[in-house]
Formats: structure tokens, sequence, C-alpha cells
């Protein structure tokens, strides 16, 4: 199927503006104003403040079954790279997950929808803020997103630079790890750089904790299982000649299955205790539980599998894709209705920067495919056919 030309030349203007003010978590209001006015003008139903910035927007055509697809809004804390006219004008902003072209690809396959109407059901546009690490699916979930807009089934998408464009991806089952977030608090005991003795480093017992860490995924979790542990910020001390009172550090924690969740948890837990004792500091970790693992429904897999290759062929659509590290909280969406997240492939060269860089750029020319991909999902869920 073909995505009419006037409605890509539309995603590619929207992606283009979204890349250029790009808006953090739950600040997305120039955002979610921009994609409510559009679905308004297609002639959707539209609600408008889950979540706070959150838009969900309603097209029915007769009776049937209703479906959910979702797309997420926010950009991260980057400063963009790179040269490029639409470049990001906010400093320290950047879309460099790709929620630009999510967003836009969400609002073609509506107007698409809207338009044509080649479907007998109803389907939600769910437009999600703070997907980067503050939850805004689960925000949405608790404030009554399918309590208010029931669905039968509710279907995500992401792009990855690292699947060749014109592929997807997708399993039945677990697709990707469970994010948990960790601080620990060192507290020793300050003193002149001169005079360590006098002392109790913390700084030292900091550096004893990292490489502690690091083994528990190589000594305590099986080589079959799948674990990631990384510190990823140290805080400590102000000048050159003092040994700080005090260090903090932080990072996350990814984990395929909840009993290596709780393995890496209490193995933490006896490292900072053991790292404790033997240098004289007093430490505190606290361990918070975050995104659960993606978990996809074997039905509704089945049917996203199908809708791809409708558009690619079935020897461009992975049905045993190996579960992602990454995290992502369209898993608290998928633990209150049945439904399925599949990835689009973006890449070009094989060596295309990845989502997180501040280089990444949304690879424009997946946006008619992803847009396709999601009224194909319409068809297959709700029937019909697309225009040739």
């Amino acid at each position: 199927m073909r995505i009419d030309d006037d409605i890509g030349a539309r995603m590619l203007a929207w992606r283009h503006d979204f890349h250029a003010h790009p808006e953090t978590a739950f600040e997305e209001h120039r955002t979610s104003a921009i994609v409510a006015q559009a679905l308004r003008l297609m002639g959707l139903d539209v609600t408008v403040g889950l979540a706070r910035t959150g838009v969900v927007a309603t097209l029915s055509n007769g009776e049937g079954r209703t479906i959910g697809l979702r797309a997420d809004m926010d950009a991260l804390h980057l400063q963009e790279l790179g040269a490029r006219r639409y470049a990001s004008r906010c400093a320290g902003k950047m879309h460099a997950c790709g929620h630009d072209g999510h967003t836009a690809m969400l609002l073609g396959a509506a107007e698409y929808l809207a338009r044509h109407r080649s479907f007998q059901g109803t389907v939600r546009f769910i437009f999600q803020p703070a997907e980067e690490t503050e939850g805004g699916g689960r925000e949405m979930v608790r404030e009554g997103l399918f309590d208010r807009f029931p669905c039968d089934a509710v279907y995500g998408m992401h792009n990855f630079p690292t699947l060749a464009r014109g592929r997807f991806a997708l399993r039945s089952g677990t697709m990707s790890a469970a994010l948990d977030t960790f601080e620990i608090g060192v507290t020793g005991k300050g003193c002149h750089a001169a005079l360590p003795e006098l002392g109790v480093d913390a700084i030292v017992a900091s550096a004893q904790l990292v490489g502690a860490l690091q083994a528990l995924i190589s000594r305590r979790i099986g080589a079959s299982e799948a674990g990631v542990l990384s510190v990823t910020q140290i805080h400590g001390g102000d000048t050159w000649n003092v040994l700080p009172e005090t260090v903090v550090l932080r990072g996350t924690v990814r984990s395929l299955g909840a009993s290596v969740q709780q393995a890496i948890e209490s193995g933490m837990r006896a490292v900072c205790e053991g790292v404790a004792r033997t240098s004289g500091t007093q430490i505190g970790l606290d361990y918070r539980h975050g995104y659960p693992s993606v978990v996809n429904t074997e039905r509704e897999a089945g049917l996203a599998a199908s809708a791809a290759a409708r558009l690619v062929g079935a020897n461009n659509v992975d049905t045993a894709m190996v579960p992602t590290m990454g995290s992502e909280d369209f898993a608290f969406m998928l633990q209150r209705c049945r439904g399925a997240w599949i990835t689009i492939g973006a890449g070009e060269t094989g060596n295309d920067p990845p989502v997180h860089s501040p280089y990444y750029d949304f690879n424009d020319a997946i946006l008619p495919l992803g847009a396709a991909y999601w009224v194909a999902l319409v068809h297959a869920e709700l029937g019909g056919r697309p225009n040739p």
C-alpha cells in the first residue's frame, strides 16, 4: 500500500518541526498542542491532558473491536551535534531517540485512516509523554487510560538504526529488559589529602565498589542469562587537596527475568555491606524498581508480524528477535492490555549513529513505511483493505 503524497509531505514537515523544538518529560506542551490540533482537523474526537501532556484521539467507523496505537513524544536532555537545517533550537535538548518520527508516523496513519475509513471498528491514537525515564506510560495508565478509552489490544513501535531499513523485528513474549536505577551513598571521614591516615577515604571505597559491582554480572549471573549493571555517575569532592566526606554513585540495572533482577539486587546489597566493613565507611544503597519488561502477547505479536509482512514480505520480518537490553515504558500499557511492540529498521550503512547519540537523527525515509505499518495493522485487526 502507499500513503497519500500530501500526507507524506505533512509527516516530513511535522517531523522536522518536532525535531527543531524538542520538549522533555511532561513538558511536551507545544508538541501536544500541535498533535491535538492536527487530529481535530482530521475530524477525530480528541482528549488532552492525560498524564499532563498526553493526547488520545478516537476514530470510529461502525461496530467492531477497539485497538490502541501508541507513539511517544518526548525528547532527551542532550546537546545535539551535527549540522542540519532543522537541528534543535533548545540548548541541551534534542530528539535523540526518534520520538519526533514516531509521532509524525502515527499522525500520518491517523490522517490516512480518517480519510479512507477502510476498516470496521474503533482506533485510539495514543500520544504519550515522558517515555524517557519518567514513566509517562505508567502515568497514563494510572490516570485511567484504559478505563476512559477501553481497548481490546494496544500496539507500539520503535525505530532501530541497528536494523536495516525495510525490515521489522519482534517476538512473542519478552521483548526488552526491565530497568531499575540505584543510588549509593558512601560516607567516610574527610581530611587533608596529605594526611589520609587521619580520615576514612570515601573515594577509595567508591572505586572498590565500582569494580566489585561489575563482577556481579560476570560471576553471579549465568552466561545464558542477561543482565547489565552500569555505574553512570560518580559525585564526590570539591577541591584538589581534601578527601571528601561523602561520595554518591548512581546507575542502572537491566535484566531479563525476575530471578536475574533479584540476584543482582541482593548481590549489590552484599557488595555494599562488604566494602563498608573493609573500608570503614558507611554505605547505603537505594535500589529503585523502574520499568518492567515489554512482554508481547502471542496473538497480537502474530498480527503485528503479519501486518509488517504485507508491506515488506515475510523474509524481512524477524519474528524471533533477540530481546533488547534497552527498556521501554510501553511495558506499563502491556501490563494492563494485550498487545505487541515492534521494531522498524532505520539503518542505512550499518554504522549509523545509535539512539541516544548526539549525532543521531531519525531516518525520514521510513516515515511512509511506518505509517503504512499502522494502517496495515488496523486492517489486520479490524478488517478492510488499504487503497493500492
